[in-house]
């Protein structure tokens, strides 16, 4: 008698558990983060191909260490070798959440969704070049601004 497979232990066909994990990383590079996250509970090889450092790796922009050093409000070398060191989910982690630039004047993010980089920039980091005159830029502070 031959080895009994996993699926024949269960008296069915084949499961998704028995996909090879390479090819359910395969499939995932083809996924937004959000529904990479869902694959992600539906079984422990799901789970493991999600993990994958390729998988996240396709879905960061190209000069994620140098966003990675603007988050962390250092310089891009150190950025690039903790980028390097830690995994690429969680630099995806770490860049999905809102970061500050430029003394809380500017934010950014990545957008799960669509996989953009988002940036938001406040009020307070806007000038009119060449005017110095207050009559023509004033913050007035509102009750409605985040700021």
């Amino acid at each position: 008698m031959g080895a009994v497979g996993s699926s024949a232990r269960r008296g069915g066909g084949t499961a998704l558990g028995d996909l090879p994990e390479n090819c359910v990383a395969e499939v995932m590079l083809r996924l937004n983060p959000t529904e990479i996250c869902g694959m992600a509970r539906l079984s422990r090889t799901f789970r493991g191909a999600a993990s994958g450092d390729a998988v996240w790796e396709a879905k960061l922009p190209r000069n994620y260490a140098r966003l990675l050093a603007a988050a962390g409000g250092g310089d891009e070398e150190a950025a690039a070798l903790e980028a390097e060191a830690i995994p690429k989910k969680e630099v995806y982690a770490r860049l999905s959440r809102r970061n500050s630039l430029d003394g809380g004047t500017k934010e950014f993010w990545l957008d799960k969704a669509g996989g953009g980089t988002c940036m938001t920039i406040y009020s307070r980091a806007l000038s009119i070049t060449g005017i110095d005159d207050r009559r023509y830029w004033n913050f007035i502070p509102n009750d409605e601004s985040s700021i």
